[in-house]
């Protein structure tokens, strides 16, 4: 199973040629630092941002998630030119107007129209349907598991942000946010229960539990959940502590023993 788009993608939405392009980016940025992640872990990661509290910026979390400053000053991994670097922003801020569009919505099912829905692949099913030779030439690495890439680049990007990520105050709200997030985690673990489930047809090996097609489903609903939470509650509200000003007359603060009007008052 896999949830890639259709040749013929609604008006905004990234089209298959499109998911490719950003591949082919990533694969470039790879050759020159091999930590670069694949696109399912980014569109997790996004997808992280799009429901944060604060709203983030390229400056902020690129060099979280590629290494790479925008301001000028790169890290490992550098975008062959200008070029590169403004079409990766450009399809990047095209999937991240579409996600949140969808995370906007009032559905009522997965498969509503609209509904969002990650660029995710089930790898094991890929990898079955390769030539026995191929296959055995992969060893034993292990693969990850449906949906495991997308909740792991989620949590990388709560992880660094923690304090945006805090429970809120609210105890319903507390429940919520912490029951979502505990539904992305459980499906960034290894998918241990029997498969059941064929990926590209209905006779075909099975690669996938019951319980994993179960997990992911609540997994996006957890997001709905987070994105919804904190679009209510909006950003986190700085306390700004004030030193109170002495008097003309009293004795300036800085323990010159002066008042204030003839010490630090007097600038």
């Amino acid at each position: 199973m896999t949830t890639e788009p259709t040749q013929n993608a609604p008006d905004g939405a990234l089209g298959l040629e499109q998911f490719d392009e950003l591949d082919t980016i990533l694969d470039d940025l790879r050759t020159r630092d091999d930590e670069i992640p694949q696109w399912e872990f980014c569109e997790g990661f996004m997808a992280a941002l799009v429901c944060c509290r604060r709203p983030l910026v390229p400056a902020e979390f690129l060099p979280v998630l590629l290494g790479f400053d925008p301001a000028g000053a790169c890290g490992a991994a550098v975008f062959a030119d200008t070029d590169q670097f403004e079409r990766f922003m450009e399809l990047w801020t095209q999937r991240w107007k579409e996600i949140s569009t969808a995370l906007d919505l009032n559905i009522e099912s997965l498969n509503d129209d609209g509904a969002y829905q990650p660029e995710v692949m089930d790898l094991r099913a890929a990898i079955a349907a390769l030539p026995p030779e191929q296959r055995a030439e992969m060893g034993d690495a292990p693969i990850p598991s449906f949906g495991q890439i997308w909740a792991i680049g989620f949590m990388y990007a709560v992880e660094n942000w923690a304090e945006e990520w805090e429970p809120p105050k609210d105890p319903e709200a507390s429940k919520m946010v912490n029951g979502a997030l505990e539904c992305i985690v459980a499906l960034t673990e290894d998918d241990t229960e029997e498969p059941t489930i064929g990926a590209f047809e209905e006779d075909g090996e099975p690669t996938l539990s019951k319980q994993r097609l179960n997990d992911f489903a609540d997994a996006l609903w957890a997001v709905y959940d987070l994105r919804d939470v904190w679009l209510h509650i909006g950003p986190r509200v700085e306390t700004v502590y004030r030193v109170e000003t002495p008097g003309r007359n009293d004795l300036c603060s800085c323990g010159s023993g002066k008042k204030y009007k003839k010490c630090c008052g007097a600038n």
